[in-house]
């Protein structure tokens, strides 16, 4: 299970992330048939399949990362994952819009599922708007980019997931309210504060993840620093590391062997207790 505190922040990325899902997703949430009577089922089956869509896209990619057990690997991720987060919160404070990059190359892999979409426009019934949704989860949107890097970093299925899911529960209020009709709601929302807010959680996440890189370089007491990153890379290697530090004449029984001679020779030269060295001499 995740933590309160991961299940808080995919909840907060969510909400911070509400301007930028008005800009992308509320043309069509609008155009759900607004006060019409298919209105009531189809604006939720849309919702449902959006938020199935990051759900299934995070269990994705939280089952590839997870294949790599690597802490450079879980590091890169980390730092990847707050940059995107920055750089969305510049984006939604509309200070900086370097993500857009990102938002066209996405474009490419958008444009055949944009060509399927196409087919369940108009909506005519909850169906339509589920598959909808799922579509519109693989949109090129910087926000859903940096919220799977961020899950990804869980490195497992299951958290991923959840992460995911719940970082499209924090989407769903504006979402909702632009579906019911609140077109000023864009114009309302404090859109500085909440890149703010994104910016905030992407600098705490960077700083996070070089405390953690540094700690995984320092040598653990009594160990060089070379042997502390191949016994973090190979946790097989560090008990026979360990153990071949500590006990070093297990480890070469000849050259036990042949210290220990070398120390019965050193004994028997040593002279009777009692009679120094110069008595000796005098008897010879």
């Amino acid at each position: 299970m995740i933590s309160a505190a991961e299940a808080l922040a995919a909840l907060g990325i969510g909400v911070a992330g509400s301007g930028h899902c008005l800009g992308m997703c509320g043309g069509i949430a609008s155009a759900l048939g607004l006060g019409a009577p298919r209105g009531a089922l189809t604006t939720p089956a849309y919702h449902a399949g959006r938020l199935l869509s990051y759900t299934a896209l995070g269990a994705l990619l939280g089952f590839l990362t997870g294949r790599i057990d690597l802490a450079e690997w879980t590091l890169g991720l980390r730092y990847l994952a707050g940059g995107l987060l920055l750089a969305m919160g510049l984006a939604i404070a509309e200070w900086w819009r370097g993500i857009a990059r990102l938002e066209r190359a996405g474009a490419r892999l958008w444009a055949p599922v944009q060509a399927f979409s196409g087919r369940l426009l108009p909506i005519r019934g909850p169906l339509q708007a589920a598959g909808l949704g799922l579509c519109w989860g693989l949109m090129p949107c910087g926000l859903i980019y940096s919220a799977l890097a961020w899950a990804a970093t869980a490195q497992s299925a299951f958290k991923a997931a959840l992460l995911m899911l719940l970082f499209g529960i924090g989407t769903l209020p504006s979402m909702l309210a632009m579906s019911l009709g609140a077109t000023r709601l864009r114009r309302l929302l404090p859109r500085r504060l909440l890149g703010l807010a994104l910016i905030l959680a992407g600098l705490w996440s960077l700083y996070l993840t070089y405390e953690h890189g540094r700690h995984l370089r320092l040598p653990l007491p009594g160990r060089p620093p070379a042997l502390h990153d191949h016994a973090r890379r190979h946790p097989a290697a560090k008990t026979a590391a360990t153990e071949t530090a500590d006990r070093p004449s297990q480890a070469h029984p000849a050259l036990q062997t042949d210290a220990g001679s070398r120390i019965d020779d050193a004994r028997t030269a040593r002279p009777a207790a009692g009679r120094p060295w110069n008595v000796q001499a005098q008897n010879r």
